[in-house]
């Protein structure tokens, strides 16, 4: 079976990785030039998400970069602790939450499938998709094609796929604005390896400290969204707005923003509506592309990773891409989309709890991800 795989980020590499491990033919197409554009937001990966890199043999890849975090701190408005616990898996070191920027987890995930073999093409933009009864055919922006029997739509939140399979689909604005920043030169409280989670009254924020002593951090304001047209890119306007609200608490988030001069990127939360198809004949959706969700979970790039590893297994085990399209979409729905609706509750309601995790990996994930288990055609049911 031949892939071709439609965008080179986190969901898309991963699903290479998966694909190739799994014996298929598989390139991936980039729209950007280089390994994508990093606008300064950092991410978290999750436990759920480094156990399925482990499934990719790609830990370590990724542990070569970022740093772990063990604790999770919450902060009251005054600055006081209230509670400080364990975080993720924190136990085993290839399972350790790993916070990094995303330009820098693109660039290793590219690294990695390169390494072994995997076709990558840069700088080529999709521009349509052709079905047929025995196979399916991508046009790019170039004038180039590409026919391969699956295409996998792994163009995150804005995906050029999703809009051709799908064109009614569009996402929605989640009820929070959104500000990512890091300063090298703010000495930020709290013991090594912990990610703070601050309530102010009208904001959430939180922040990381790396090895290195840089601090990154994020805050959620709820509110309406920005206005249309809004650049993705630092301004010093965010950064101002976002001080006037930090600084009506007692808490180290104000100084952190202070000392960030003027790289403060602010976006919309935004979330796909629950219940879109996520497959059609000979194309089938991953990432964000399918199920994205507001960031307060913090779980949009390690729920992409659990796709990478379904959908290959999917197509590895069961008859044919439809089958298998279908099979990966029974599996990862139902927890895809509760991370969407949960999320999306963090971010309509700011006096709620700082941070919400999805429980640790229960028997069926655990099952799903599991490289050598085999995936079945439909998952089994509660208590199975």
């Amino acid at each position: 079976m031949r892939v071709l795989v439609i965008g080179g980020g986190i969901a898309g590499t991963a699903t290479a990785l998966g694909l190739h491990k799994a014996g298929f033919d598989v390139t991936v197409f980039e729209a950007h030039p280089d390994t994508a554009e990093d606008l300064g937001a950092f991410l978290t990966l999750a436990s759920n998400g480094m156990r399925a890199l482990a499934q990719l043999d790609a830990t370590n890849a990724v542990t070569a970069v970022g740093f772990p975090l063990t604790s999770l701190r919450l902060l009251d408005g005054r600055g006081t602790e209230v509670s400080h616990a364990p975080l993720g898996e924190a136990g085993d070191p290839a399972l350790r939450y790993r916070c990094l920027r995303r330009g820098v987890l693109n660039a290793a995930l590219q690294g990695e499938a390169v390494r072994r073999g995997v076709r990558l093409r840069h700088g080529v933009r999709l521009v349509s998709v052709a079905e047929g009864p025995d196979g399916v055919t991508a046009r790019f922006a170039d004038g180039t094609t590409a026919t391969g029997d699956l295409l996998v739509g792994a163009d995150g939140l804005r995906s050029t796929v999703r809009r051709l399979l799908l064109p009614g689909v569009r996402p929605g604005y989640a009820g929070q604005r959104v500000y990512y920043g890091y300063t090298r030169t703010a000495p930020a409280p709290g013991p090594d390896g912990s990610i703070t989670m601050i309530r102010g009254g009208a904001t959430a924020f939180g922040y990381a400290v790396s090895p290195a002593g840089e601090t990154y951090w994020f805050a959620r304001e709820g509110g309406d969204p920005l206005p249309a047209g809004t650049p993705a890119a630092p301004t010093a306007g965010a950064r101002e707005r976002l001080l006037t609200l930090l600084r009506a608490d007692a808490t180290p988030a104000a100084g952190l923003v202070e000392a960030a001069g003027d790289t403060v990127l602010v976006v919309n939360a935004t979330e796909l509506p629950p219940g879109m198809a996520w497959h059609t004949g000979r194309a089938v959706l991953v990432g964000d592309a399918a199920h994205a969700a507001s960031p307060a979970t913090g779980q949009g790039a390690s729920m992409a990773l659990e796709d990478a590893v379904v959908l290959a297994k999917a197509l590895r085990d069961l008859p044919g891409p439809a089958a298998a399209c279908a099979a990966y979409e029974r599996h990862r729905r139902p927890r895809a989309e509760r991370n969407i609706t949960v999320s999306g509750a963090l971010s309509r309601n700011t006096a709620g709890p700082a941070t919400a995790r999805p429980a640790g990996p229960d028997e069926l994930l655990l099952a799903q991800l599991a490289w050598d288990t085999p995936l079945s055609a439909v998952p089994p049911g509660p208590g199975a």
